[in-house]
């Protein structure tokens, strides 16, 4: 449940005037931002399971049993992110990773760069400055 904010006018401040349209605007912002920010989190997600697969990939192809070390590969690999960053790097996720490498290796480029995707023409600078004043 959304929390009541008071609005300002009399002593303590200027008079409230009409922000629907202010705060319609802004509220366009924010939902704008999240679901560009949750779309380039998805992304750098692929990008980064689709480059684990290639590394996978690239590392077996240097031994010499292959199939017998791969699958200890996988093991150990699993074993290591997972002590480090928790799961989703079960073995079955480290193989699938390997299988959207090979699956999709073939194609010149499979995603639009996530700083292709913040672009908007709503904002012109990212410094903070227009000119001499910045904010």
């Amino acid at each position: 449940m959304k929390k009541a904010v008071p609005r300002r006018g009399g002593p303590s401040g200027p008079p409230a005037r009409n922000l629907a349209p202010l705060v319609a605007e802004v509220r366009g912002l924010i939902h704008a931002a999240r679901g560009r920010a949750a779309s380039v989190v998805n992304t750098l997600q692929v990008m980064t399971n689709f480059e684990i697969g290639r590394r996978i990939v690239e590392h077996e192809q240097k031994g010499a049993k292959r199939a017998a070390y791969g699958a200890e590969l996988v093991k150990e690999l699993s074993a290591r992110l997972t002590d480090e960053f928790g799961p989703g790097f079960s073995e079955r996720n480290l193989r699938g990773f390997r299988l959207f490498y090979l699956a999709y290796r073939h194609l010149p480029q499979i995603w639009q760069t996530p700083s292709a995707e913040l672009a908007s023409p709503e904002i012109a600078q990212t410094t903070g400055c227009s000119g001499a004043t910045c904010w």
